[in-house]
């Protein structure tokens, strides 16, 4: 007599999520439905990215690179919907553009503070590259305050470098903490390295907050050409420098800022309202986003003289 069969089931449950996973699907769930898939159109050619909104009312933040020159942007949401978007303003300095979709029931995305991050700490990077589905990587935060250039040739600050990978499509997404809290926008990747870059949230916050306000980041501009330089022992001792580097002035543009200040040809800077400047990307910091309505002291080494004139800078 042959043995009764038995039956084996197939829906076995699925096992649960491990913590790792577990924190990486919750902050994907968090805040994919803000990422957006950024399509835009330049004559005949055209390019896509991603981006995420940041206010209930339609702003979306992305990269400069994404949406340069375009002539028309179209934005895709998690949920189907295509709307068309317009360019509120961009900033190549700090690879950061914002625009703005004309759509009801948004979901903004939080923002978190950068400041707070850690090196080794769990970060996802989000994207929504062909408006069909977000996609997710994960990593690490390697480095912070890191300084990446930019197309335009200028310093970004602060940036975070991280190991979760970027996928084709992913600049301008969101970079995010296991909370779902938005700490960076990824920018750049560099191939074959596995090294990711993302510019922090309060740069972006700062920024943005700037594009909606004027469409433009203002920069000031003094008006001479210089070389990076390490200064002379002896000149550091005698006029008891904080710092032995230096802007070596090449050239004084006739009629500038810096010309009307009195800062000649030969001349090295070595401050800035007090605060050294140690090469030309200093200098460039120290001049983003300044108070062009009032003028500001330079530090300026003159053979044996130490000088400290007043510039009024203008907009670059």
């Amino acid at each position: 007599m042959s043995a009764p069969l038995r039956l084996i089931s197939t829906d076995t449950a699925l096992p649960p999520l491990d913590a790792y996973s577990e924190a990486v699907t919750h902050a994907a769930e968090t805040v994919s439905p803000s990422v957006v898939a950024i399509e835009v159109r330049t004559g005949r050619r055209g390019g896509n990215g991603s981006g995420f909104i940041f206010t209930p009312d339609g702003f979306v933040l992305t990269n400069s690179h994404v949406v340069r020159d375009a002539e028309k942007i179209n934005v895709s949401l998690l949920d189907g919907r295509e709307v068309p978007a317009r360019l509120i303003g961009e900033d190549e300095h700090t690879d950061l553009a914002v625009v703005r979709i004309d759509t009801p029931d948004l979901v903004p995305a939080q923002l978190g503070d950068s400041a707070r991050l850690r090196p080794g700490q769990l970060v996802i990077a989000v994207g929504n590259p062909y408006g069909l589905q977000y996609t997710v990587t994960a990593g690490v935060v390697s480095a912070l305050g890191r300084s990446l250039r930019a197309q335009s040739g200028r310093l970004i600050d602060n940036v975070i470098q991280t190991d979760a990978a970027l996928n084709p499509g992913n600049s301008g997404g969101p970079l995010v903490t296991a909370d779902g809290a938005v700490v960076g926008v990824n920018t750049a990747v560099f191939p074959g390295q596995g090294i990711c870059f993302a510019i922090a949230a309060n740069t972006a916050k700062h920024i943005g907050a700037i594009l909606m306000r004027d469409g433009r980041v203002r920069r000031g501009y003094l008006g001479i050409a210089g070389q990076d330089i390490e200064i002379p022992r002896r000149l550091v001792r005698l006029h008891e420098l904080t710092d032995p580097r230096g802007v070596l002035i090449m050239s004084v543009e006739p009629g500038s800022p810096a010309e009307t200040a009195g800062v000649r040809e030969g001349d090295v800077l070595v401050a800035f309202e007090d605060e050294p400047v140690r090469g030309i990307d200093d200098l460039h910091r120290r001049l983003t986003l300044i108070d062009l309505r009032r003028s500001y002291r330079l530090t300026i080494v003159r053979k044996s003289e130490r000088l400290q004139p007043l510039v009024l800078p203008i907009e670059a």
